[in-house]
């Protein structure tokens, strides 16, 4: 039988790849829907992509998208600029609504560190985020008062009330003597220059405090060892606000505000100082006696109110999200002639170019500052001049204020002044500007979009300018019979250019078969400091050269610093309990010689994540993890530039040398330390991470060790060996030992009503355990330091055992009643002789502990909360006490002043200059403060088609303070109390609308 084979048509293929393509076309699964923000808006431009595959579409003008799926129920991601990836199931033939998280929202999630940014579940290090929503309310002029009392481990004090005056921070107690303790500060990825700009007294005043987004604060060396040279004091950065796709959105908010000061330095009324002469004075003083009773501080503080206004636009238009912010703040001083004025502007656009694989930031700010600063001598003149004198005269002379004047008519020399004219007749203006930029290129490889290549462009640019002008007429720079008076009238200028490179890869790979991820970073940074600093001679206010001076011998100087790093990072998540954060970091330093230039500086931490393998069927325990790190820090800031080198510096007039009948001036080297480096830190950390009750209580712990080594201090020199008898040299060792707990409580959590809470507290001891090259030297005391007025010599000691700062002083004898007998003290070495040997080593300025203490309510469309902070075991020394607390304050040697009321209490005559360095002058200036109560009110959205939404907020600032120390505030940085510009209550009504 013939076999017969059947043959394929020759159609059949063709037919074949019809059926196969309409049967695929078949399988594909039309889902549509709409995406809108958390408040229903539409958002135009959002990526949707199938999840695990590249299929993807983006989202129309309304919100709506339309996208063909391989399966009838995929899982679809939704990725936005300014909003949280989310994932959505979704099902062919019926619509996906999706509601985005805007990214402020997941702040929490995802947290800004060193070069990058890293998920919070991924943490190893010691970090706290601030958002806005929890920042202190009110009249903000300065942007760190906006996380005070809100950070274990940082502490923030007010440099004083003058406006964008500053503050004081310090993360876990610092770590130098000589060198700075301030955090390095970055803005948008750029590191501020810690040298400040002139014409300003707060560099950070020009952030606008109303654009910023986040505060992130670095802590231990797993965050900071990152900046390598820079990151010994900690480091703070500040994330701006940015752009968000979608319509245009209008934010307009204006506070004003009212302040006054609270409390006034207690010295003798006019009629106590007449009481005093007559009874204590002689005939000369007697017959200077006023009959006025003038409450000086009173005559130079007033309630000053101030206003601050904001308005921004924002939105997205196709695929360039943005915002514009424009500001205008007229800040008021309390004393009478002090304001600044301020005008900001900053721009933020945020493109995603190349089918979303360059993501491109760009951020522009720029701040115009004029300042008229007020004399704050006249504070300290307001409490010692005589309040028996009227303010004005009867004259036209001096400006019409009233001045001391000798029988003749010409004035009293070397006297104090009126406080009044000091201020109305002082002109201090200031205008420095500056602008702070950069663009940042995040691109994503095509071949490999797990590798990103990240390059940051950026620039800090200032300028100052100002000048001082008192006229002749006035008191304080009166010719009189002195050659070199006649008026002021000087000028100062100064430019600076720093400029930011920075390149780096990132790689992140979801390992999904082992439940892990790996992060990788490395990279290269590269930042100039450079200022241009001009040098005037001195005028007198008509224009004429002051007599004895001359052109300065350079009329500039241009300062420059270079600082070059190479980075690694490498995090590494394993089955999502295990971390590992490894850093690496190596800097060069222009400032350092050839042999000390570079410096490597690694760290390292882990984490366990506890909850799977020790609490995996607690309801209690919701989150666990411990964390562990060790690390290698630097600390250049406030060395000098090139200080390793001897330097000549020029004579001045009045130290010329003679060569016969001709003076000429010389020229001199000073001293060097050819081996000067930065300062070294190694900080251990240990941590844990909670969670409680669905995590309506989470917090942590930290206990921190930080060791300081290669610390600078002054070292004697023997003769002949350097060109001065002391020099700053690399010798000293210091640690702080600390622990922090922070504690989150969701009270209540309802639709209309919700209560949060957050408590954090800090210890921090401060322990000085080496200063000299030769360690445990017995013929070294220590460091003295701190300047106080009144005080032959100083009231601090920096010695071996204890923490810096120490005052050492005296121990006082007091009589049976306990009154303290003048010039009397304890011989606590049994010689016989009281001197400096028989000072003694007493408290510390610092606080060994620390508290902040916040809440939020809310009900309805009420919202309220309070920020409280405390300070323990921190003492301050009552320079007011010391310096006016006594007798010949007030019965001078020419003219009639005044005295503290302290001068009641004790009776001191001020007959010997020894009383200023007694420890009765130290008191304890623990406390209690409470910073902020604010209550708000929420209109909602009101007006035709609800376009508009009102918010109005009231604001009480430094409400209340709880202490024992008698002087005006318990809170100043440096622990000694002078003249401090006193901090004002502030009220503040401020109206915030959206449209």
């Amino acid at each position: 039988m013939k076999k017969t084979t059947k043959k394929i048509p020759k159609f059949f293929p063709v037919l074949l790849l019809f059926l196969l393509t309409a049967f695929s076309a078949l399988a594909q699964n039309a889902i549509t829907g709409k995406v809108t923000d958390s408040k229903g808006n539409p958002v135009e431009g959002v990526t949707v992509t199938v999840k695990g595959t590249t299929v993807s579409s983006q989202t129309a003008a309304d919100g709506t998208f339309k996208i063909s799926a391989p399966t009838a129920s995929p899982t679809l991601l939704f990725s936005s600029i300014g909003f949280g990836l989310q994932e959505s199931k979704a099902t062919a033939g019926n619509a996906v609504t999706v509601r985005l998280i805007e990214s402020n929202q997941q702040l929490n999630e995802v947290v800004v560190v060193g070069y990058g940014t890293t998920r919070k579940k991924d943490l190893t290090g010691a970090v706290t985020t601030v958002t806005a929503k929890e920042f202190q309310k009110g009249n903000i002029t300065t942007p760190e008062q906006l996380i005070a009392g809100k950070v274990p481990g940082v502490s923030i004090i007010s440099n004083g009330g003058q406006p964008g005056s500053g503050s004081t921070i310090r993360i876990r107690g610092g770590s130098s003597l000589n060198a700075s303790n301030d955090p390095l500060i970055v803005v948008d990825g750029i590191p501020l220059d810690a040298n400040g700009i002139s014409g300003a007294s707060n560099g950070l005043s020009f952030i606008n405090p109303n654009d910023i987004e986040t505060f992130t604060v670095l802590k231990d060396a797993s965050a900071t060892a990152i900046y390598g040279t820079r990151g010994a004091n900690g480091v703070i950065i500040i994330t701006t606000k940015k752009g968000k796709a979608g319509g245009l959105k209008v934010n307009f908010s204006s506070n004003t505000s009212w302040a006054e000061i609270t409390k006034k330095v207690d010295v003798l009324t006019g009629d106590q100082v007449r009481s005093v002469i007559n009874a204590g004075g002689n005939a000369q003083q007697k017959s200077q006696l006023g009959t006025a009773n003038t409450d000086w501080q009173d005559a130079i503080y007033r309630t000053a109110v101030s206003t601050d206004n904001n308005i921004s636009l924002s939105g997205g238009i196709k695929k360039l999200p943005y915002r514009l912010s424009i500001g205008y703040a007229y800040l008021n001083g309390v004393l009478i002639t002090d304001h600044l004025e301020r005008q900001s502007a900053s721009l933020a656009l945020n493109p995603v170019l190349l089918n979303n694989h360059l993501k491109v930031d760009i951020n522009v700010k720029a701040i115009a500052q004029k300042a008229r600063f007020a004399d704050q001598g006249a504070i300290g003149g307001a409490v010692s001049f005589d309040p028996t004198q009227p303010i004005y005269s009867n004259t036209k002379r001096f400006g019409g204020y009233y001045e001391w004047l000798e029988s003749n008519g010409k004035l009293i020399l070397n006297r104090p002044n009126n406080p009044v004219g000091l201020l109305e007749q002082r002109y201090d203006e200031q205008n420095p500007m500056r602008s702070i930029g950069n663009i940042q290129l995040d691109y994503k490889f095509h071949f490999l979009p797990e590798l990103h290549a990240n390059v940051n462009l950026g620039y800090d640019v200032s300028k100052s300018t100002g000048n001082v002008f008192i006229s002749d007429s006035a008191a304080v720079a009166y010719k009189n019979d002195n050659p070199y008076q006649g008026g002021v009238k000087n000028f100062n200028k100064q430019r600076k250019l720093n400029t930011v490179f920075d390149f780096y890869l990132n790689y992140v790979k979801d390992l999904s078969r082992i439940k892990s991820r790996i992060d990788l970073t490395a990279g290269y940074t590269y930042n100039n400091y450079y200022a241009k600093n001009y040098f005037y001679r001195g005028y007198t206010a008509n224009g004429d050269t002051v007599l004895g001076t001359k052109n300065p011998d350079f009329l500039f100087d241009e300062p420059e610093n270079t600082l070059i790093g190479v980075f690694g990072r490498l995090v590494f998540n394993f089955r999502d309990k295990y971390l590992l954060t490894a850093t690496v970091r190596r800097d060069g330093s222009s400032r350092f010689a050839e042999g000390n230039k570079w410096g490597t500086f690694p760290s390292v931490a882990l984490g366990w994540k506890l909850k799977e393998d020790l609490f995996k069927a607690s309801r209690v325990v919701s989150d666990m993890k411990l964390r562990v790190s060790y690390g290698i820090t630097g600390q250049q800031d406030g060395i000098g530039n090139y200080s390793f080198l001897s330097s000549y510096f020029l004579s001045s007039p009045n130290s010329s040398t003679g060569f016969g009948n001709t003076y000429l001036q010389t020229y001199a080297p000073s001293g060097f330390y050819a081996a000067l480096k930065w300062e070294e830190t190694t900080t251990y950390n240990a941590a844990l991470d909670y969670g409680f009750f669905n995590n309506r209580i989470t917090g942590s712990v930290d206990v921190y060790y930080k060791k300081t080594k290669d610390l600078l201090n002054l070292v004697a020199q023997p003769a002949g060996n350097n060109f001065s008898a002391y020099v700053l040299a690399n010798v000293g060792d210091m640690e702080n030992r600390g622990v922090e707990f922070n504690v989150n409580l969701q009270v209540i959590k309802k639709r209309d009503v919700s209560l949060d809470l957050n408590f954090n507290t800090t210890y921090n001891r401060n322990k000085i355990t080496n200063l000299t090259p030769i360690k445990d030297d017995p013929n070294y005391i220590g460091q003295l330091t701190g300047n106080a007025a009144g005080v032959n010599g100083f009231i601090f000691l920096n010695a071996v055992g204890g923490p810096r700062s120490t005052f050492y002083l005296y121990r006082q004898i007091y009589d049976k009643a306990g009154k303290p007998i003048e010039g009397l003290f304890e011989d606590t070495n049994r010689d016989g002789i009281i001197n400096d040997k028989d000072k003694y080593k007493g408290q510390s300025a610092d606080p060994s502990v620390f508290y902040g203490f916040s809440a939020n309510f809310t009900y309805k469309k009420f919202n309220a909360g309070f920020v409280a902070r405390a300070n323990f075991n921190n003492h301050m020394y009552n320079n007011v006490f010391s310096n006016l607390g006594r007798f010949n304050q007030v019965a001078g040697a020419y003219t009639i002043g005044n005295a503290s009321t302290n001068y009641l209490e004790t009776g001191f005559q001020g007959s010997t200059d020894v009383q200023t360095s007694s420890d009765y002058y130290i008191q304890n200036a623990s406390f209690l403060r409470m910073d902020n109560i604010n209550l708000g009110y929420n209109f909602g959205k009101i007006g035709k088609g609800q376009n508009f939404n009102i918010r109005l907020i009231a604001v009480v600032q430094n409400v209340f303070v709880v202490t024992k120390y008698s002087g005006l505030d318990p809170e100043i940085s440096g622990g000694i109390d002078n003249n401090l510009y006193p901090r004002p209550r502030v009220y503040t009504l401020g109206v915030n609308l959206d449209f």
